[in-house]
């Protein structure tokens, strides 16, 4: 049987199960990847970097954490490109092994006192692995969501492959709070901080049952079809969407400058600031950030569904601009140093994040046709980590480090989020567009013809 080339989106239960399973996937994803980022700021700087000081230790630690954010582009550009000629599903499966297997290691792996240098080059080597996957991960997980779903209720369902980080983070947290609460700090110094990375083996294998349950994506499906088998394997997807939508790949990766940086500021440098600019115990951080990544799981779906409503646009402005003057009033509240106070200054801050992640998915997923889907989202996307997340803990530590204050930390927040607001002004509104082939079902005939490439931001269409 033919595909048409509007296929009805999946209902019910199947949708359910690709959400669960794009979800589950990217929740295991980011749990190994934010295992990572507490160790960097907690333990790596003494077992992996040792003969520095405290902070020029925890600067080589963020080096290596940098290193996976260079990465994350060639996994994007990589997997963007099979993924656009090969589908979604199989992509989606391979970069959850490869993270596995990384995260794994990553446990396993001896220290400096016992063998030297090699163990920082082996944990930089895995790091790499890591961010090549995770390169991978995130375009394939929303787009198979995004092509399920119903036009109307895309921000919603798209949101929760994003829900999946505050997941992953929630319970690479809380490990990581339970452990620090029961051992001694020499403790998990000496091996507690291992259990967390060798218990990703047992989420890699549920994440790879439930993924490998779900269908490809139909509208990736009905593409292939009308191309063609042939014309599908001799398309260069990475080679187009440079050349026809740059314009997108420039908006994807301005809107991405304030939602990243500031994510990475108040989940990886906080617990620097806490732990050695103001030298509370590290359960301090944890807990915030357990209780914050908690709310942060509840509120992106809710910021996707808003925008479901209202538009895109709207929602992701209030957060870069709510996040701009947030970054003013985050570090006057953690100077307080009370518990509640300091939790509460992160909350709000991932509650503002939110209203940026929440509706990311569906927008960057509508920027591009079903040809370069995979490839534009993911370059988009993953180009500008590089620029924003991956230097975003090393630039904070080192303005705190070269002025002993926080001021320096905030004016950097807001100029990421004056880029960001920049970037999504100017683009256009994308709520109810389709994602067939990127052309809206109601377009007159001969432009939907002259429309081969499916590389413009589709119209909204009248029946969204």
């Amino acid at each position: 049987m033919s595909l048409s080339t509007n296929p009805t989106p999946t209902r019910g239960r199947n949708l359910a199960k690709v959400v669960g399973a794009s979800m589950v996937g990217t929740t295991v994803e980011w749990y190994d990847f934010f295992l990572y980022n507490s160790a960097a700021a907690l333990v790596f700087p003494k077992l992996f970097f040792p003969n520095s000081d405290p902070l020029t230790g925890t600067l080589l630690a963020f080096l290596t954490y940098a290193i996976g954010f260079g990465a994350r582009p060639i996994g994007g550009l990589v997997f963007g490109h099979y993924g656009d000629r090969l589908g979604r599903k199989k992509l989606l499966v391979i970069s959850l092994v490869l993270m596995g297997v990384a995260t794994f290691g990553i446990g396993l792996l001896p220290t400096y006192a016992a063998i030297g240098v090699a163990a920082p080059l082996l944990l930089t080597l895995l790091r790499l692995v890591q961010g090549f996957a995770l390169g991978g991960e995130w375009g394939g997980a929303v787009l198979i969501v995004s092509e399920h779903g119903d036009p109307r209720r895309r921000g919603f369902w798209a949101s929760f492959p994003q829900a999946g980080v505050p997941a992953g983070n929630l319970l690479a947290t809380a490990i990581l709070a339970i452990l620090a609460a029961v051992q001694s700090d020499a403790a998990f110094e000496s091996w507690g901080w291992r259990i967390p990375f060798l218990l990703s083996a047992v989420l890699v294998v549920i994440g790879l049952w439930i993924r490998l349950s779900v269908a490809e994506s139909p509208v990736f499906l009905a593409a292939a079809e009308r191309a063609g088998t042939d014309a599908v394997k001799e398309h260069a997807p990475v080679v187009e969407v440079v050349r026809r939508s740059w314009r997108q790949l420039l908006i994807a990766m301005g809107a991405r400058m304030a939602e990243n940086m500031s994510y990475y500021v108040i989940t990886a440098f906080i617990l620097v600031y806490l732990t050695t600019g103001l030298g509370l115990a590290r359960s301090v951080g944890l807990n915030a950030l357990l209780i914050a990544a908690g709310v942060h799981l509840v509120t992106i779906p809710l910021w996707g569904a808003l925008s479901d409503r209202i538009g895109r646009k709207p929602v992701y402005l209030f957060g870069a601009i709510g996040m701009g003057v947030w970054g003013f009033i985050f570090f006057v509240l953690l100077d307080t140093e009370s518990f509640w106070v300091i939790t509460l200054a992160t909350t709000v801050g991932l509650v503002l994040h939110g209203a940026m992640y929440g509706p990311q998915a569906a927008f960057f997923s509508e920027l591009f046709g079903t040809r370069v889907r995979y490839s534009g989202a993911s370059i988009g996307y993953q180009l500008a980590s590089i620029a924003a997340g991956a230097l975003a803990p090393i630039i904070a530590v080192a303005l705190l480090n070269a002025y002993d204050s926080t001021v320096p930390v905030s004016l950097y927040m807001a100029g990421m989020c004056v880029i960001t607001v920049i970037a999504v002004a100017v683009a256009r509104e994308t709520r109810g567009s389709s994602l067939g082939d990127g052309t809206p079902p109601d377009l007159p005939a001969a432009r939907a013809a002259g429309d081969t490439a499916g590389d413009t931001v589709s119209t909204v269409s009248s029946k969204g």
